[in-house]
């Protein structure tokens, strides 16, 4: 798909295979949020099931710009870590919905990854170690919820909420699954699915979502059955909850009715034919 190419300023900022045996997943209740209100995609407050784990790629994907190719090193944060600007004083950022995405996903106890075939693979690191994520204004430590939610003066003496801000933590340390490297995603993929096995919480592929630009990366859910949703110029918001229904409606989950029923209820917009380019 053809790209933009960034000037002096940064970007603003066939039949499915089965998926398989089917490990625990994550089901979030809308209830059970650890910030003081709902921040994020839609799908992640409606009770129904998520992925464990959501993979991204980078370029187009999470940042708009192609790292090996528009980003000269070496490469120093600017305004508080929310950019970073290379030799030329070039800026680069993630797209604007991204931070907001990833504070929501953790959050919500997904797991997150990235699955890229950059040829810079060291720069790559270097962007996500120096741009940080802010989360939102509402949000608080999660020992908050704790006490909120807690009756017991005793424990709460032992738990003392704070009411401190969530703290802005580096980019990087969001993502469990660090896959960047010149290859195929199915290859990145197995590679994730190792690294969880060894760290004794596999996670099988048809628990996985992954959001990319380029439509010939399907390929991954061909072959291995992981979930695929294309976005065309970045994620959103709205990108992740149509990538959620897609894992969903591969297991027979339909917005209002039990698992199982194939019927759309009242979120059809959901349920276009399959996103090509």
């Amino acid at each position: 798909m053809p790209k933009r190419i960034l000037g002096t300023s940064f970007a603003a900022v066939p039949t499915l295979p089965s998926p398989g045996p089917q490990t625990s997943t994550t089901l979030i209740s809308s209830s059970s949020s650890s910030s003081s209100s709902p921040s994020g995609p839609a799908t992640f407050f409606d009770s129904l099931p998520l992925p464990r784990l959501i993979v991204f790629d980078l370029d187009y994907t999470l940042w708009p710009f192609w790292v090996d190719t528009h980003v000269t090193p070496p490469v120093k944060a600017k305004d508080s870590s929310t950019r970073v600007q290379d030799r030329w004083a070039e800026s680069f950022a993630f797209y604007p919905g991204v931070p907001t995405i990833l504070h929501a996903t953790r959050e919500r106890g997904i797991a997150m990854g990235v699955a890229s075939r950059t040829h810079a693979p060291e720069l790559a690191r270097d962007l996500l170690k120096l741009l940080v994520v802010t989360p939102p204004f509402n949000a608080v430590e999660a020992e908050d919820d704790y006490n909120n939610n807690n009756n017991n003066p005793d424990e709460k003496k032992k738990k003392k909420s704070s009411n401190k801000q969530a703290k802005p933590l580096k980019a990087l340390e969001y993502f469990a699954h660090l896959q960047i490297f010149p290859g195929s995603k199915t290859a990145h993929f197995e590679k994730i699915q190792e690294g969880s096995q060894k760290a004794g919480d596999e996670v099988a592929f048809a628990d996985m979502l992954f959001f990319d630009d380029e439509a010939r990366n399907r390929n991954v859910e061909v072959e291995l059955g992981v979930t695929f949703w294309l976005v065309r110029d970045g994620v959103t918001r709205e990108e992740v909850d149509k990538g959620v229904w897609e894992w969903r409606k591969r297991r027979g989950i339909f917005p209002g009715q039990s698992p199982g029923q194939s019927q759309q209820g009242d979120h059809a917009q959901y349920y276009q034919p399959r996103n090509e380019l």
